[in-house]
């Protein structure tokens, strides 16, 4: 462990996550711990501060974002431990699995040309809902080279200072244009075969998933608008699919409805077709496969929600507010 703690440092963010706090920080007992905390009323600044973590109470007066906390962590982390080469950030919902760090720092170490390496997120409770378990398969993605990472990586130091960090008003979505600038620099990034971290989604109400899906849509909306056009293409073809099918086809469906009644109204037949074709395409039992195709169909409606909500906060030059789910 002693390469570990002398190559990289770890930068968690959170708020009131309780017992799922107190894991993720016992899971980092063996490094260099910053916590950065977005106004917590349950103690989880006094707890991390008595099990050796350092911790930052952000400003509540200025915005919040996630990328904001993780940028701040990162440069207390300079400060306290400046000799580090890699930054392992991690979300306070997340537990660090045993043996990560030793894994990620050899891989980097290995291949200097790669900025930043995840791995295997896994859903504690994958079984408690329906929502969880959606998570779950979220986080099965094929290993190799990848466009992007989630909350939860390790990444050069160097290469993060090099590239300004996190872009601090996004509200969600900070991750992939981080790593849309990482590319354009020059690096690539990777995803390894080998269990990363647990996290605990803790959702149980359809309201709960469709803001998540709804945040989904503002964080597609607002990559678009910063590198859409560009050679990246980032998000373009989200951001065009939440408006085809979660506006424009029903859109049509209502007019054909309209027009053309009774006929023009099997026109809405094109959701089941689309949750059909979806289903057949899927991985896993018949249920797990259509369950998937279903909620993916309605996510393009939540998602059309958000970007809408991204268009009204630029027309009107209002500071975007984070769409929390928990």
């Amino acid at each position: 462990m002693a390469a570990t703690l002398g190559s990289a440092g770890v930068v968690v963010i959170g708020r009131n996550e309780g017992e799922r706090l107190k894991r993720c920080l016992k899971s980092l007992s063996n490094a260099s711990v910053v916590y950065v905390d977005s106004g917590s009323s349950d103690g989880s600044v006094q707890w991390a501060r008595q099990n050796g973590a350092e911790v930052i109470e952000l400003d509540m007066s200025r915005p919040f974002t996630a990328a904001r906390a993780r940028n701040e962590g990162f440069r207390r982390l300079r400060q306290i431990a400046s000799g580090f080469r890699f930054v392992q950030f991690v979300d306070g919902d997340c537990e660090l699995v045993d043996g990560w760090q030793d894994i990620a720092i050899a891989f980097l170490e290995e291949n200097p040309d790669i900025a930043a390496v995840c791995g295997i997120r896994r859903e504690r409770y994958p079984e408690r809902s329906i929502y969880n378990w959606l998570c779950d398969r979220e986080w099965q993605r094929p290993p190799g080279e990848t466009k992007s990472f989630g909350g939860d990586v390790m990444i050069r130091a160097n290469a993060l200072e090099a590239v300004g960090g996190y872009r601090e008003d996004m509200i969600a979505g900070e991750e992939p244009e981080l790593c849309v600038r990482l590319r354009t620099a020059g690096w690539r990034i990777w995803r390894v075969d080998s269990n990363m971290t647990i996290h605990d989604a803790a959702m149980t109400s359809f309201f709960q998933w469709w803001r998540r899906a709804m945040r989904g849509g503002y964080s597609y909306a607002h990559g678009a608008y910063l590198h859409g056009a560009g050679p990246q293409r980032h998000f373009a073809w989200e951001a065009k699919r939440m408006w085809i099918i979660g506006f424009w086809l029903p859109l049509g469906c209502l007019a054909a409805g309209l027009l053309f009644p009774p006929w023009g109204w099997a026109a809405w037949l094109i959701y089941p077709a689309q949750v059909l074709r979806q289903t057949l395409h899927n991985s896993g039992t018949w249920r797990e496969r259509t369950a998937l195709a279903l909620f993916n169909t309605v996510a393009r409606f939540a998602e059309t929600f958000g970007h809408i909500r991204f268009m009204r906060d630029r027309l009107l030059a209002r500071q975007a507010r984070l769409i929390e789910y928990k």
